[in-house]
C-alpha cells in the first residue's frame, strides 16, 4: 500500500495568452480564488491547501464520488461530509454521503432528521447487493478509512481514494498517491476545518439559503460535541464559530441538543451506576450485553459517570452483539477532566494491539474509545449460564488491565 501523499492531482496549467479559453477554463478560473480574495485571517499555509482543493475538484469536474464515514458518524463527520457535498457540487460533483454502521445516538437521529443531512445508511444486505461501478473517486472525511466496513469494499472495486480530510492523527498507510490530503491532528475537529474551506470562498455561504443555513447548524453542532461546547476549543474553532454565528439556526441547533435519550439508553446509564467501581478517582463500569443499535449508551453512560464528585476518569464498556453480521465486539468508552491524562496513551498502554499491530483503543483530548473482537467466543447467547461466564472473563479481564495502570498495588480483581 502506498502511504497517504498530499500532492494535489489534475492542477490546472494556465492557457497560453494566444488561446481562447475554453468554457471549462473560464469556470475553473472563476470558481478557484486567488490568495488575496481569501480571508487574511486564514493562515497562509490553510490558504493554500484550499487553493489546492479548489484545483484538484475541478480536475474532477463532473464525476461522481462516494464519501465514506464512519459506521457509526458523530456530528463532526456528519456536519463535514454535508459541507464537503456542497464545495463538491460547485463542480458538478455528485457526493453520496454514505456510513455502514447506525446512528444511535439521540442527538445524532435528531441532527439528521431535523435538518434533512443526506447520509444514507448502508445496511448488510445492502452491502451484499451493492455496485460500486458509478462511481469514479471515494472521499473520506472525519475519517482515514479505519473505522468503515465499507473501506474493504472500496478497495476491491478500484475506487481511488481522492481526497482525505480529518482532524485525526495520521492512521494506517492508504492507497492515495493522487489525492488532496489535508489531514490536522493540531485541529480540534473536521468541522472547523470544511467551515475554513467555506471562509476562503469555495462556496458562496450566506444565511439566504435554507441549506446552507442547515449545514452551518450540523456544523455549530458539530464543532461544539468535538471539542466539549468549545471548552477545548482553539483560536481556529472560535473563528470557525464566530464565521458560522451569522448563518446557523440557534432554535434549531436548541432542538437538536433537547433531544430526550431513550428508555434504553437511560437503562444502560442506570446499570453503569450500579456496576462502577471507583478507585484513585476513577470509576470503571461494565454495562453487559447490549445490541449493536444501542452502542451509543455507553459513551453517554461515560459522559455521565465523569460527572460524579471525586471522579475524573469514567471508563464504561459493554459487549455488543451486531445479529446482522454475527460478531460481538467489546466496545468501551473513555471521558476525562484530568488535563495529564492522555485519554490514547492511557489506552494504549492498557490494551496493547492485535495479532496485526492495530491498537484496540485510542484518543484525543479529553476521550477516548476501543474496541475488541469476541472472535471466537462469540455466540451461543441462548445460554443462560455461558453468557454469564463469557460477560464474567472479559469484565474481570478489562479491569485487571486498565487497574494495572490506575491503582499499580492492585493485583487481583473481584466482581
Amino acid at each position: 500500500m502506498a502511504s497517504v501523499s498530499s500532492r494535489p492531482s489534475n492542477g490546472l496549467s494556465a492557457p497560453e495568452s494566444s488561446t481562447v479559453p475554453s468554457p471549462q477554463q473560464i469556470s475553473a478560473q472563476r470558481s478557484i480564488a486567488s490568495p488575496d480574495a481569501i480571508s487574511p485571517r486564514i493562515p497562509a499555509a490553510n490558504t493554500a491547501q484550499i487553493i489546492k482543493l479548489q484545483h484538484h475538484l475541478e480536475g474532477h469536474r463532473g464525476q461522481r464520488f462516494i464519501l465514506v464515514i464512519q459506521d457509526f458518524p458523530d456530528p463532526d463527520a456528519l456536519s463535514s461530509a454535508w459541507a464537503f457535498q456542497l464545495i463538491a457540487a460547485q463542480y458538478e460533483i455528485q457526493c453520496e454521503i454514505v456510513y455502514a454502521g447506525t446512528l444511535s445516538h439521540q442527538e445524532n437521529i435528531a441532527l439528521v432528521k431535523l435538518t434533512g443531512l443526506p447520509a444514507k445508511r448502508w445496511g448488510p444486505q445492502m452491502l451484499k447487493d451493492i455496485d460500486l461501478s458509478d462511481y469514479q473517486g471515494c472521499v473520506l472525511v472525519d475519517s482515514q478509512g479505519t473505522n468503515s466496513q465499507l473501506m474493504p469494499l472500496v478497495q476491491e472495486a478500484d475506487i481511488p481514494v481522492v481526497v482525505i480530510i480529518d482532524h485525526h492523527s495520521q492512521q494506517e498507510e492508504v492507497e492515495a498517491e493522487n489525492a488532496f490530503v489535508d489531514i490536522r491532528p493540531g485541529s480540534r475537529s473536521t468541522a472547523t476545518i470544511l467551515t475554513e474551506y467555506l471562509q476562503g470562498g469555495t462556496l458562496d455561504f450566506n444565511s439566504s439559503n435554507p441549506t446552507h443555513v442547515k449545514c452551518a447548524t450540523a456544523l455549530m453542532h458539530g464543532l461544539r460535541s468535538d471539542t466539549i461546547n468549545l471548552l477545548q476549543a482553539q483560536e481556529a474553532e472560535f473563528m470557525a464559530a464566530a464565521y458560522l454565528s451569522r448563518i446557523y439556526d440557534a432554535q434549531l441547533l436548541n432542538a437538536v441538543l433537547q433531544s430526550a435519550r431513550s428508555k434504553r439508553v437511560m437503562e444502560v446509564i442506570e446499570r453503569s451506576l450500579q456496576n462502577r467501581v471507583v478507585q484513585n478517582n476513577f470509576s470503571l463500569a461494565g454495562v453487559g450485553y447490549l445490541r449493536y443499535e444501542e452502542r451509543d449508551a455507553i459513551p453517554q453512560a461515560a459522559d455521565f459517570l465523569a460527572t460524579e464528585e471525586n471522579v475524573h476518569t469514567a471508563l464504561v464498556y459493554g459487549i455488543v452483539h451486531d445479529r446482522a453480521n454475527d460478531i460481538e465486539l467489546v466496545i468501551g468508552s473513555l471521558r476525562t477532566n484530568k488535563l495529564t491524562l492522555d485519554p490514547d496513551e492511557f489506552l494504549k498502554d492498557s490494551l496493547g494491539m492485535d495479532g496485526a499491530g492495530r491498537y484496540y483503543g485510542g484518543g484525543r483530548d479529553m476521550a477516548g474509545g476501543f474496541e475488541i473482537p469476541v472472535g471466537f467466543l462469540t455466540g451461543c447467547n441462548d445460554q443462560a449460564e455461558y453468557t454469564k461466564l463469557k460477560w464474567e472473563v472479559f469484565d474481570r479481564q478489562l479491569k485487571q488491565k486498565f487497574f494495572r495502570l490506575i491503582n499499580p498495588d492492585h493485583r487481583v480483581v473481584h466482581s
